[in-house]
């Protein structure tokens, strides 16, 4: 009990703070992934609306 209260007292763990910065790290990764793929994906829409406003516009003149 005695070695548990002084670890608290004593200061952070310095695994828990490498540990923290690790996954911090991570989670700004992922929130840059997030940002690409939300990027890529108003690209394709945009795409896909501008090939469905030209396959309407195509339509009455195959028929």
């Amino acid at each position: 009990m005695a070695k548990a209260l002084f670890g608290h007292v004593g200061g952070p763990d310095p695994r828990m703070v490498q540990e923290m910065r690790r996954l911090q790290k991570r989670v700004r990764d992922l929130e840059d992934e997030i940002g690409r793929l939300q990027d890529s994906n108003d690209r394709l829409s945009e795409a896909m609306a501008e090939v469905a406003v030209n396959a309407t516009e195509r339509e009455p003149a195959l028929a």
